[in-house]
């Protein structure tokens, strides 16, 4: 996976050795998408993508997608798999409604294949979900963000829009905004969590194996963070104004944890 070269100036007084760019870690994080290659999507005839992540073995995938002006095409048929869909810039239509700039679409396992159109082109984020029979959700649920308020949270500095939560199975798709200044505690959750930086500079630390390793992401930067895993802590804090898009799978139980620590398997 390739890593961006980012400006040594912005971050020397967070990271030691910024010429050998962001840390590699054993998992996606401090990934800037646009460094990705481009791949075929066979779904969405005539476009490429950016894979963020995926798995070969249950067709799951997170995919940033550029369309062309005048794209049509379809959402088409998965299965027992769900598909959502965030505009990141421009705008689309899903059957017949428009979504502009932080719309947002959820078409649930079984759902007829959609017409997808854009007009001017878009940027969007495209995520095809396993199959999970607890899910319960079986509309479809196509909304624009921006009609949504911002909810506060009990973290300072801290707000949510809830785009999504199943309540079977608990996933959850929401957005995350985050005031200059606020920062995590080290925390872990239960569920794997996955996130796309949508505007602002955020810098966020990961703990592995019990090491520190802080880098900064800009617009358009991801991570896919395994259940369990140690992030947050003092160093993590906005640098401008922050929105994320973050999604779980299932219900996360998110606790916090008194410092990066090498944790213990069960017995």
């Amino acid at each position: 996976m390739t890593r961006p070269a980012i400006s040594c100036v912005l971050f020397a007084l967070v990271l030691a050795a910024c010429a050998s760019g962001p840390p590699e870690l054993p998992y996606p994080a401090f990934v800037q998408v646009d460094e990705l290659d481009d791949v075929f999507m066979a779904s969405l005839p005539g476009i490429r993508a950016k894979q963020m992540a995926g798995d070969p073995q249950t067709r799951r995938t997170s995919n940033r997608i550029d369309l062309p002006p005048d794209w049509n095409g379809t959402s088409g048929g998965s299965p027992g798999r769900s598909l959502e869909i965030f505009v990141v810039a421009g705008q689309m239509t899903i059957a017949d409604i428009e979504l502009p700039r932080g719309g947002y679409a959820f078409l649930p396992a079984g759902s007829l294949g959609f017409n997808l159109r854009s007009a001017d082109g878009a940027r969007i984020l495209y995520f095809l979900n396993d199959v999970d029979p607890e899910s319960v959700i079986r509309s479809p649920i196509i909304i624009d963000s921006g009609l949504l308020a911002w909810e506060g949270t009990a973290m300072p500095g801290m707000s949510v829009k809830e785009l999504r939560k199943d309540p079977g199975n608990g996933a959850r798709t929401w957005m995350l905004k985050v005031a200059p200044g606020a920062s995590f505690p080290w925390q872990k959750s239960s569920a794997v969590r996955e996130g796309y930086l949508l505007v602002g500079n955020y810098r966020h630390s990961e703990c592995v194996a019990g090491k520190v390793h802080t880098w900064q992401y800009l617009p358009g930067g991801y991570f896919y963070r395994p259940a369990d895993t140690i992030n947050g802590g003092p160093e993590s804090a906005a640098t401008s104004e922050s929105v994320w898009l973050l999604r779980e799978v299932k219900e996360g139980i998110q606790e916090t944890v008194p410092a990066c620590i090498v944790q213990s398997d069960p017995l």
